[in-house]
C-alpha cells in the first residue's frame, strides 16, 4: 500500500512539478528549460490585464466566501433541529449540490439567469419613468458572485454541521435552564464553538471560487478572472509567464488549504 501510494503521489505532482519548473525558465519556451531566472514572475506581476484579472478573482472569492459563510453557518445551524425524514432529504440535497459536475452548475446556473433577466428587464423597461434608460441586468460580476456564493454554499454546511455535530448539548441546555434566550446561547456559546469551523469554511469557499474556471466562464460575462485569463493564454500559447502564473495560484491555493486544515484539526483537539 506504501508503494501503491507513492505512485499515487507521483502521478499526481509530478506535472504540477514540472510547470512550477519550467516558469523559471529563462528561456521563452514552455517546455525547455534554458537557465534560472525570476523574469517572468516579474513579467506576470507587472503584466496589467494579469492585474486585473487577479483583482477579480480576488473580489469574486472574498465576497462569494463571505455570503457563503453566513448563509452556511445559518442553514448548518437551522438542519440541527430538523429530524426524520426531512433531515434526510436536506442531507441529500447538500450532497449532491457537492457531487454535481461543475459544468452542469454552469450551464443551470446560465440557463437560470437568462430565464430571470428575460422577464426582469421588460418589466423594469415598463416602470421606468420616461425620458430616462432602464437598467438592464446582465451577466457581470453579480452574477458571478450569485454562482460562486451558490456553489461553495453547501462546503460551508457540511464543514460547520460536522462541527456541530461534535458539541456537547449539556452546554446549550445550561444555557437554558439559565433562563438565556436562543439567540444568546447561539452568541456566547454555539458561535465561539464553531468559529474554527466558520474560518475553515471561509477559506476552502474562498480557495474554490478563486480556482474555478468552469463555472465562470459561463456566467462572468464581460468580466474576467485569472483562471479564464489564463486559458486564453492558453489558447495563444504556452508560455514560462503561463507557468509563473498557475505555480503562484497553486502555491496561494496549498496554503489556504493547509491553513484550513489546521484550523479543523486544532479545533477537533480543543
Amino acid at each position: 500500500m506504501r508503494i501503491y501510494s507513492l505512485f499515487v503521489y507521483v502521478f499526481l505532482y509530478t506535472p504540477i512539478a514540472i510547470i512550477a519548473l519550467f516558469s523559471f525558465s529563462a528561456g521563452r519556451s514552455a517546455s525547455q528549460f534554458e537557465g534560472f531566472s525570476l523574469k517572468w514572475y516579474g513579467r506576470a506581476l507587472n503584466n496589467p490585464f494579469v492585474m486585473e484579472a487577479l483583482g477579480n478573482s480576488l473580489l469574486v472569492a472574498f465576497v462569494s466566501a463571505t455570503l457563503a459563510s453566513i448563509l452556511g453557518t445559518l442553514a448548518a445551524v437551522g438542519l440541527q433541529g430538523i429530524k426524520g425524514p426531512a433531515r434526510s432529504l436536506f442531507d441529500a440535497i447538500i450532497y449532491i449540490a457537492v457531487m454535481i459536475p461543475g459544468i452542469v452548475i454552469g450551464i443551470a446556473t446560465l440557463i437560470a439567469l437568462v430565464t430571470v433577466f428575460d422577464v426582469v428587464n421588460p418589466w423594469l423597461a415598463s416602470v421606468w419613468p420616461e425620458g430616462r434608460e432602464p437598467p438592464a441586468l446582465s451577466m457581470g460580476m453579480p452574477s458571478l458572485i450569485a454562482a460562486h456564493t451558490m456553489f461553495t454554499l453547501a462546503l460551508v454546511v457540511l464543514i460547520v454541521r460536522a462541527r456541530l455535530q461534535g458539541l456537547e448539548g449539556a452546554l446549550s441546555e445550561a444555557s437554558a435552564d439559565l433562563y438565556a434566550p436562543p439567540m444568546r446561547t447561539f452568541r456566547l456559546i454555539t458561535l465561539p464553538l464553531i468559529a474554527p469551523a466558520i474560518l475553515a469554511g471561509f477559506l476552502l469557499s474562498f480557495t474554490f471560487s478563486f480556482d474555478d474556471f468552469i463555472i465562470a466562464f459561463f456566467v462572468a460575462g464581460s468580466e474576467t478572472t485569472l483562471p479564464i485569463y489564463i486559458f486564453s493564454s492558453i489558447r495563444r500559447g504556452v508560455t514560462p509567464e503561463v507557468n509563473a502564473i498557475g505555480t503562484m495560484v497553486m502555491l496561494a491555493s496549498l496554503v489556504l488549504l493547509v491553513i484550513a486544515q489546521l484550523i479543523l484539526r486544532r479545533s477537533d483537539k480543543s
